[in-house]
């Protein structure tokens, strides 16, 4: 067949702040990833390589001239795959070889999870580890049968070279067939069984116990010594997190540690909360002048980011940030969540209503490149005055304190500082609000790091339930506007004429299946923007989608959900997903946003509380074994367990009564409840909790329900917030 890799010329929309200019650049070479809209698969679309996109006319070839396929995964901010582009996709020798050995194939990972899902599984069978770039050899039937992340080029520092790699395998591809087909059938094998989690459960009920064992344990052991364990067991008491490095923020192990704390009054899971929330808060990890979290933390003080930053990362973090402002009444917590809502708005919300999905690591070649100071520049741009006290707070030296060059972190309290300098507090806190702004303005000035435009459906559901919440706990009306404009993009634009979400959207064009994650998240978004508006018709838009997942992805043999839909292309298997990683699993959230749909609509037929009860009692035990991978499951779980609080209000929110109310619900930490509001002359539109619900003496009124029984009516916030257990 002949190849796509053609001379031509190319036009590249290039972002630039406040305006998007056209350049004209000519390329020595365009193949056929020139018509994808993920940037990431852009990136490589004038590559020598001969890049197909995923797709039935690369299988095909594959299967008509019988040569393996050679699978490239990766992402647009992943620093290694930039490199492992530099250094050999775009050698041409190199290239010359993948062409004649293989068909080449790349794969945007946040584009297709099922894909990333299954070639993922394969390549820790057969490493012992994964990450990105992915390089993953297929027979023409899509089965692995040899992969690997990063290569060289050549051979270096005990890593195989990626010609050597090459070479190697398509010699054994065309003349030890036998070989490559066993391997393949071992590894189809793996994956088949691997898609259906083996767990054997006690059978018992789910209860409390579960939760207390995911949190400690202690006991002896078959050898009759002593033993400890649980998730408490598993953090850093001094720097916060979880033990050793790199340290990533972990917002669903943090937040099951928050509900510990709520459900037991454990003193101990507070701590670890406060020490883990504080150093993140002041470490190198968060962008100190921009606001948002970047990816993780190199070492294990919070201190070197690895720099991209992900949008599911910091929808995550700013509602573990709101929650635990609730909590605590911290006011830290609400200034992290705030500059964290703010960078999302400012920098990655499109005109049209969706959320970006990424920020790279990299500027003009260097990673961390637009973040870092030296002293120069602070003194240059501060002042001398100025710039000695921003230095002492930020940790700011002229050697510096990564590789040269200055990562801004918080070292002292401003007390300290104050102290040391001889200034007062309040005369210290105004010279770094002062300080910040002005180099917040000189870094805009910088080349930005690039950034990936495409929208998934995913995690805008994740990012639109945090600025829906925001918008409640904070009083901020921007945040609810930000969350209609983002509801309304999705629904009108990424889903089909059948009520189908789509998966991702870019220029125009939206397109893919839709995942399970897709409509978890979204449904989630839904009830959270449900709350911010009291508009019905968000209900009815996340009952409706629902139904869908249902329909589609639930698996009754297995009572857990798939990762693709039925009509889904059939692959080397059929994923399904359990584990909380940087992102919830999608059986977590689904079987979270079942339990809360089946309070709010009654659930009559038992659909949703069946299906969700399903997945926590396949992964209960497992997940209690295993805090640390089911963080949100584990929420659900308590959620289930934790008899939720079902609240109707009637009354207008321009009342001040009701107004109260809102205040006691969204200024406290009440992680199990749902919470209606039925306004004056509203209808219940056959919502079961709004039904029969009427004003008590004239005056807005709040309705309590817990356990299939409801409290009496009451018209103050004192006795609203005794209801619900908030002056113990």
């Amino acid at each position: 067949m002949s190849s796509l890799i053609t001379p031509g010329r190319y036009v590249c929309s290039c972002h630039q702040e406040n305006e998007e200019t056209l350049e004209e650049h000519t390329h020595k070479y365009t193949n056929r990833l020139n018509t994808q809209t993920s940037p990431y698969l852009l990136q490589h679309a004038h590559n020598p390589v001969d890049w197909y996109p995923w797709g039935e006319e690369a299988l095909n070839r594959a299967r008509v001239e019988d040569k393996p396929i050679l699978l490239s995964i990766g992402y647009s901010a992943c620093h290694w795959c930039h490199v492992m582009e530099r250094e050999s996709f775009e050698n041409e020798a190199i290239a010359a070889q993948m062409n004649e050995n293989f068909v080449c194939i790349k794969v945007d990972r946040e584009e297709r999870p099922d894909l990333d899902s299954i070639y993922m599984d394969a390549v820790v069978s057969l490493t012992g580890h994964g990450g990105w770039p992915m390089t993953v050899f297929l027979t023409p039937q899509g089965v692995p049968f040899y992969g690997g992340t990063y290569y060289p080029p050549t051979s270096r520092g005990g890593m195989p070279g990626f010609t050597d790699v090459l070479a190697g395998l398509a010699t054994a591809y065309r003349e030890r067939r036998d070989e490559v087909d066993q391997n393949a059938a071992q590894i189809k094998n793996y994956l088949e069984e691997n898609a259906n989690l083996q767990v054997t459960g006690s059978g018992q009920p789910l209860s409390p116990e579960l939760l207390d064992l995911a949190w400690y344990y202690e006991g002896v052991n078959k050898q009759g010594k002593a033993v400890k364990g649980g998730l408490a067991t598993q953090f850093d008491l001094k720097e916060g997190g979880l033990r050793g490095a790199p340290k990533f923020p972990q917002p669903m192990t943090l937040d099951f540690v928050l509900r510990t704390y709520y459900r037991t009054g454990d003193a101990a899971a507070l701590q670890i909360l406060d020490l883990s929330l504080t150093k993140m808060a002041q470490g190198g990890i968060y962008d100190q002048l921009g606001g948002g979290f970047h990816r993780y933390s190199t070492d294990g003080h919070w201190l070197a980011p690895h720099f991209e930053k992900m949008l599911y990362d910091n929808s995550q973090l700013s509602l573990l940030y709101l929650h635990a402002f609730q909590a605590t009444g911290k006011e830290l917590y609400k200034r992290i969540a705030t500059e964290t809502l703010d960078y999302v708005a400012r920098e990655m919300f499109s005109p049209e209503g969706g959320f970006y999905s990424t920020q790279d690591a990299d500027s003009e070649g260097e990673e961390g490149k637009f973040f870092v100071w030296s002293q120069a520049e602070i003194e240059q741009a501060l002042g001398k005055e100025d710039a000695a006290l921003f230095s002492r707070y930020y940790d700011v030296t002229r050697a510096g304190n990564w590789e040269g060059h200055n990562i801004l972190h918080v070292t002292a309290s401003t007390a300290e500082v104050a102290a040391e300098a001889g200034v007062s507090e309040e005369a210290l806190q105004e010279s770094l609000a002062r300080s910040r702004a002005t180099l917040f303005a000189s870094r805009e000035q910088r080349v930005h790091p690039g950034r990936d435009e495409k929208v998934l459906t995913s995690w805008n559901g994740l990012m639109l339930k945090s600025f829906a919440l925001a918008s409640r706990i904070l009083g901020i009306d921007d945040y609810r506007e930000i969350a209609l404009k983002n509801a309304r993009f999705v629904l009108e634009t990424m889903r089909t004429s059948e009520g189908r979400l789509l998966r991702t959207y870019k220029e125009g064009k939206a397109h893919l299946n839709g995942f399970l994650e897709d409509y978890s998240y979204f449904i989630d978004g839904l009830l959270g923007l449900y709350e911010a508006t009291f508009d019905l018709n968000w209900l009815e838009e996340a009952r409706r989608l629902a139904d869908i997942m249902l329909e589609k992805f639930w698996d009754e043999s297995d009572r857990t959900f798939f990762d693709t839909a039925s009509d889904h292309e059939q692959l080397v298997t059929r994923p399904r997903s359990f584990y909380d990683n940087a992102v919830p699993s999608g059986n977590s959230v689904a079987a979270d946003v079942l339990l809360r749909l089946a309070l709010l609509t009654g659930d009559p037929d038992n659909r949703y509380t069946a299906k969700a009860t399903g997945v926590l009692g396949r992964l209960g035990e497992i997940a209690a074994q295993n805090p640390g991978s089911f963080g949100r499951l584990l929420g659900a779980l308590d959620f289930y367990l934790g008899a939720p609080f079902e609240i109707a209000l009637v009354g207008n929110e321009s009342e001040p009564g009701t107004r109260e109310f809102l205040k006691i619900v969204y200024g406290n930490y009440l992680p199990n409840r749902v919470v209606m509001l039925l306004a004056e002359g509203g209808a219940s539109a056959g919502w079961p909790l709004l039904e029969e619900r009427s004003r008590q003496k004239g005056q807005p009124t709040a309705y309590v329900c817990q356990n299939y029984a409801c409290q009496q009516p009451v018209v103050s916030s004192g006795e609203l917030a005794e209801q619900l257990k908030l002056t113990r």
